[in-house]
């Protein structure tokens, strides 16, 4: 599952296993229920829905968030931007506190809509960065369905390209906040008013499934832009 809001932050169920990862992830407690913990990977991004939020209060490209999408759907699929987000340095998996953001593909083509799109992929590049590390830790080559929420993925253009660029189907649950309701649902058990837990994951309900739609020449041509753009950003680079 990821969260998207200001930061983005996905975790991988490893049941009663903490895992130690080797991919420079986070090993957590997802939840504990009578005394037992259950653990997690964890992915932090710490430059999300942030993105977002820089365009419409910084650059004032966009008059409510809520545009983003429909703005970066306006954009040249000639022009190649890239913006890596690293206002406050990158998360996982690079942990580099002192690179700072940049864009790379600017050319006079260049305007709103291409600053847009490059906002919005940034969250889905480094999104795979850390399924990419997840998958490393989990040995799992399985197919991956991803579960959203937060109030990023009420945007249908950044969930379609998010799957694009996963390769991978996303989930979008008719209740966005589902990290609230969950622990809403914790708090409800401990106090006896409501079912067990299988009951209350067998509640949860999906609104919409994005399935990739992508070339995979293109898919694989984008995601190593990135890379290298990134390469350049950080401080040791």
């Amino acid at each position: 599952k990821s969260t998207y809001g200001t930061g983005c932050f996905a975790v991988l169920n490893t049941g009663d296993q903490a895992v130690r990862s080797k991919n420079r992830l986070l090993t957590t407690i997802a939840y504990q229920i009578d005394g037992k913990p259950v653990y997690a990977l964890e992915g932090s991004i710490f430059i999300a829905g942030a993105a977002v939020q820089w365009l419409r209060d910084g650059l004032g490209l966009i008059d409510h968030a809520a545009r983003s999408g429909e703005l970066a759907a306006a954009a040249d699929p000639n022009q190649q931007v890239y913006l890596v987000p690293a206002f406050t340095g990158l998360g996982a998996p690079y942990w580099d506190a002192n690179c700072r953001g940049a864009m790379f593909g600017l050319t006079r083509g260049a305007g709103p809509a291409e600053f847009a799109r490059a906002a919005l992929e940034a969250v889905c590049y480094q999104t795979r960065d850390l399924l990419e590390a997840m998958r490393g830790d989990s040995g799992s080559v399985g197919e991956t369905v991803l579960r959203v929420d937060g109030g990023m993925v009420a945007s249908d253009w950044t969930m379609q390209r998010l799957a694009d660029i996963l390769d991978a189907s996303v989930d979008r649950p008719a209740v966005l906040e589902t990290t609230a309701l969950g622990a809403a649902y914790l708090a409800g058990l401990k106090c006896g008013l409501y079912p067990d837990p299988e009951a209350f994951a067998a509640d949860w309900a999906r609104e919409t499934r994005f399935e990739p739609a992508m070339d995979a020449g293109e898919r694989a041509r984008k995601y190593a832009g990135w890379k290298d753009a990134v390469r350049r950003t950080l401080s040791g680079g």
